[in-house]
Parts: C-alpha cells; sequence; structure tokens
C-alpha cells in the first residue's frame, strides 16, 4: 500500500485516483478549486462519467480515498505524487503548462524523503525535464525524488474500464527505484497480463502524443474516404467494415461522421506539430489529418444547406451536443461548431442530448434546449444527429416525420440505414452512403 497524492481532480486525476485507491492504495485527490472539493466532499461527481460515483463511493467509505484543498499537506503525506492538471491549447496552438510548473514548485516547497513525482498530464517531449529541473533548483542537492512520465490513455464513456483493463501501461523513468515503485502499483493489472512499457521520460510523452495522433489520423482517413464514397457511388459503412477485418489496420476509429472532438485529440494533434517544429522536424500527415477535421465539420453545414437550401430564417434539430456518447463533455465538439455555423447563415436552433446541455449552455448562445428528442422536431425543417447515443437509435420515426416541418434527417454518425428511411418517406443524408436518394 502505497501514499499517494493526486494534484488535480479533473477527468483524468479523479477517475486516476479513484481506481488507484480501488487497488489499496491510500489516496488523497487534492485541488486548489474549493468548490471542486466541496462537491467531492458532499458525494458529488462534477461531470458525467459511468461507475465513477460509486468508485469513489466506495473507497471512500474504505476509508482509502479522500479530498483536500491543502496541497502541501498533502504532499508531505505521500511518497507518489501525481501531477493532473490541465494543459490547455494556448492561442499559438501551444500547451500552456503553467499549471504543471506551479504544482512542480509547491512539491519541491514540500518535500519530504524520498518522493515519487509523477506527470499524468498530457505534456509536449521535454516537460519531465522540466519539471525535474524546476524542483531541483528550488531545493537543496539532499532533496531525494525521481521524475516519471506515466501517460493516461482513459476514453470518456469508459474511463474506470480503460484504467482497470488497459491495452498497455506506459511508466517513463531513469531511475530503477522509481521504475520498482511504480511497477508495484500498477502489480494489480499482472493477473491479467497487462504489457508494461518501461522506458525513458522523453519516450513516454513521445507515446501518448503518438497514439493521439494516429488515432485522429483514422479519423481523418475515414472521412476522406467517405467524401470520396459520396462521389463515386460507394457505402463508406462497407468500405470500413472490410478494410477494418485487415488485421493490420483494425476496426477501430474507422467511423466516418463529423470529424473528431473532446479535450483530447484536437489540442494533442496541435501541440503534436507544435513539438515537431519546435524540433525543426515536419509531421505533413498530422498536419492533414487536423485540416481534414476542420474541412470536415463544414461539410456537415453544407449537407444541411443542400437538404434545406438557405438556412435563413429556418429551424434546425440537433440531437446530440457532446462530443461522442457516454459524456458530458463538449470540448471541441462538432455538434458545437456546426451549430454556431448554422447559426451564422441565420438559421434558429433547438437541441437535445442526455447529458450536455447544461455545459452546451454556458457556451452557446441563442439555443432552445429541448427536454426529449420529440420536442426537438417539432416544427424544424430537418433533424440534425451530431451525436451517436443510444436512445437516438431507437426512436419512433413515424412520430418524428409528423412533428417536422420537412421529412429531412442529416446523419452526421449514420445511425440509420438509407434505404429504410427512403422507405419511410424521409429525404435522408449520411456521410459516406453514396449519393443521397430523395423520398
Amino acid at each position: 500500500m502505497r501514499q499517494i497524492t493526486m494534484v488535480g481532480t479533473g477527468y483524468v486525476g479523479l477517475v486516476t485516483g479513484a481506481c488507484l485507491a480501488d487497488f489499496g492504495n491510500q489516496v488523497i485527490c487534492g485541488d486548489v478549486d474549493e468548490d471542486k472539493i466541496a462537491i467531492l466532499e458532499r458525494g458529488e461527481i462534477p461531470f458525467y462519467e459511468p461507475g465513477l460515483r460509486e468508485l469513489v463511493d466506495r473507497n471512500r467509505q474504505k476509508g482509502r480515498l479522500r479530498f483536500s484543498t491543502d496541497i502541501p499537506d498533502s504532499i508531505r503525506r505521500s511518497d507518489i505524487i501525481f501531477i493532473a492538471v490541465g494543459t490547455p491549447m494556448e492561442d499559438d496552438g501551444g500547451v500552456d503548462l503553467s499549471a504543471v510548473m506551479a504544482v512542480a514548485q509547491t512539491i519541491a516547497d514540500h518535500l519530504e524523503g524520498y518522493t515519487i513525482v509523477v506527470n499524468k498530464s498530457t505534456v509536449p517531449v521535454g516537460t519531465g525535464a522540466r519539471v525535474r529541473e524546476i524542483i531541483r533548483q528550488r531545493t537543496n542537492d539532499e532533496a531525494e525524488f525521481d521524475v516519471v512520465s506515466n501517460p493516461e490513455f482513459l476514453r470518456e464513456g469508459s474511463a474506470i474500464r480503460d484504467f482497470t483493463h488497459p491495452d498497455r501501461v506506459v511508466i517513463g523513468t531513469s531511475s530503477p527505484r522509481a521504475m520498482k515503485i511504480m511497477s508495484e502499483i500498477y502489480r494489480p493489472l499482472y493477473l491479467i497480463e497487462t504489457p508494461i512499457v518501461r522506458t525513458t521520460v522523453e519516450t513516454a510523452e513521445m507515446i501518448k502524443y503518438a497514439s493521439n495522433a494516429f488515432l485522429a489520423t483514422k479519423i481523418s482517413f475515414i472521412n476522406e474516404v467517405a467524401n470520396l464514397c459520396e462521389q463515386v457511388g460507394a457505402d463508406v459503412q462497407v468500405v470500413a467494415k472490410a478494410v477494418g477485418l485487415d488485421g493490420r489496420i483494425g476496426p477501430k476509429f474507422l467511423h466516418a461522421g463529423p470529424g473528431y472532438g473532446g479535450s483530447c485529440f484536437p489540442k494533442d494533434t496541435v501541440g503534436f506539430l507544435k513539438v515537431a517544429e519546435a524540433a525543426g522536424s515536419g509531421l505533413e500527415i498530422v498536419q492533414a489529418a487536423v485540416r481534414v477535421n476542420h474541412q470536415q465539420r463544414r461539410r456537415m453545414v453544407q449537407k444541411v444547406s443542400d437538404a434545406v437550401g438557405d438556412l435563413k430564417g429556418k429551424t434546425i434539430g440537433v440531437l446530440g451536443l457532446s462530443f461522442k456518447p457516454r459524456t458530458d463533455d463538449v470540448r471541441e465538439a462538432p455538434a458545437i461548431h456546426v451549430i454556431r455555423d448554422m447559426q451564422e447563415k441565420g438559421a434558429s436552433i433547438r437541441a437535445y442530448d442526455p447529458a450536455a446541455m447544461d455545459n452546451a449552455r454556458k457556451i452557446l448562445n441563442g439555443v432552445e434546449y429541448c427536454d426529449d428528442a420529440y420536442s426537438v422536431c417539432r416544427g424544424a425543417h430537418a433533424l440534425v444527429f451530431m451525436t451517436e447515443w443510444n436512445e437516438f437509435r431507437e426512436l419512433d420515426l413515424m412520430r418524428i416525420k409528423e412533428l417536422l416541418e420537412e421529412p429531412v434527417i442529416i446523419d452526421t454518425r449514420n445511425i440509420y440505414e438509407p434505404e429504410d428511411m427512403s422507405q419511410l418517406g424521409f429525404r435522408y443524408t449520411g456521410v459516406g452512403r453514396g449519393r443521397p436518394r430523395p423520398a
């Protein structure tokens, strides 16, 4: 059992802290945000993640997990400190590391005994070295510490499963002592034969960026294929299935749609390009993936315009606001960009999402938020599916047809089959499903 402090109670910090507590460690999740800690102390979770509340409650009751705003005291009590604070994108596309460096300074000021400092935040290559230098400069030469890179690979909506059954665990450090202790922390995963990648700090930092950039590239690739399918009359669903059956490629992330979003891919791809630029190296494939993703959002707006004509004065219903199902995260969500573009063209928007409307209200103005999918449709000139929530797969389509001003559906997630929708009398447009057919 280890004494662990998690600095940062955002998505990564809270999930990681709760899971490490569930592994049997004593964990303090600390944050300078008093309101956030107060929410957690009340037994509430400040974001939507299936199963997390139950996990947190169980480990609090067992006495393995607690919350604190006293970061210095938490640091002194622990022999392993995880940095899990935000690293937002700067205006020029770079990564804002100010929070990471501030935590490093606080750690340096309160070290007691040998301490492992683990960077869990997604950061550019070289950040671990900067953290090590900050701590060394602010402590005496006798201070004992090691810096480790332990990147996260959590998917929103399935984060607990991803932590407890990961594809791999990456531990980057040059210290045998730190490597031994970090390997012990993840010992429960040995029972399911999880691969442990042991490497240097710099290589671990690169692995995180390279992984996300590759997945984003797969998404942009299949979206370009989908656009070509529309021109030549092919079906991207069948193309993606056949391509994905090749063991060298695999089926994951080969789903055509409105482009990638969320807190990771948009930020990490651009951050990766900045790392390459600073190193005097090019990443032309990643650069193209980013460009295609921006273009794909605009194509979705064009699909709506092609279906209903001039958007000025039209009411458009939108189902789904989060960037993916099973999360309330709207950061860089394709729906947000598409809605804003439609508003600029004069459209009125009615929207519904099972989990993300509160977050959408914070960044989207002029949208009428509805109680359910059917309320969205009433009097709308078109219905646009932007997120593939399961509840959108079993809608009463005839009721929707009656509620819509015109039987027009733009399905950016290919939830439904074109032939079925045509037979029901809809003017249906998907992504990459061949040329649109009239009802």
